[in-house]
């Protein structure tokens, strides 16, 4: 999460701060909060299900060789990855109860894995 965290500021600050930077310094508009949120969340789902959608990793996956899959192995719908990301938030925001639900769990899913029918697993090389 640390090596996804550090590209994802990289992604931010180009789809997110420079926009709002030029629109600020350009044009004297300030968004309300609930648009910088909605951006952030839009923008963060475009890369995530967009990644996992391409092939079942982002880059820190591929950096780890793990990937995502259904039960059966098979590559996630994008309705099932768009299930996940928008159950991540909750999961990893509320003191990231969700992540360490897997330390419970028999599988060793994160809850939002396995509300979502998706599971991480190791990719072979």
């Amino acid at each position: 999460m640390a090596y996804e965290s550090l590209l994802l500021l990289g992604l931010l600050s180009v789809a997110f701060l420079l926009p709002h930077l030029s629109l600020g310094m350009g044009f004297g508009i300030a968004l309300p909060g609930w648009a910088l949120i909605l951006h952030v969340f839009v923008v963060l789902g475009a890369y995530f299900i967009w990644c996992w959608h391409r092939g079942g990793q982002t880059l820190a996956m591929q950096t780890w060789k793990i990937a995502l899959s259904t039960p059966s192995g098979e590559q996630p719908s994008l309705a099932r990855l768009a299930l996940r990301y928008a159950l991540a938030w909750p999961s990893v925001i509320y003191l990231g109860a969700g992540l360490l639900w897997a330390l419970f769990d028999r599988d060793r899913q994160f809850l939002h894995d396995r509300l979502a029918g998706t599971r991480i697993v190791f990719k072979r090389v």
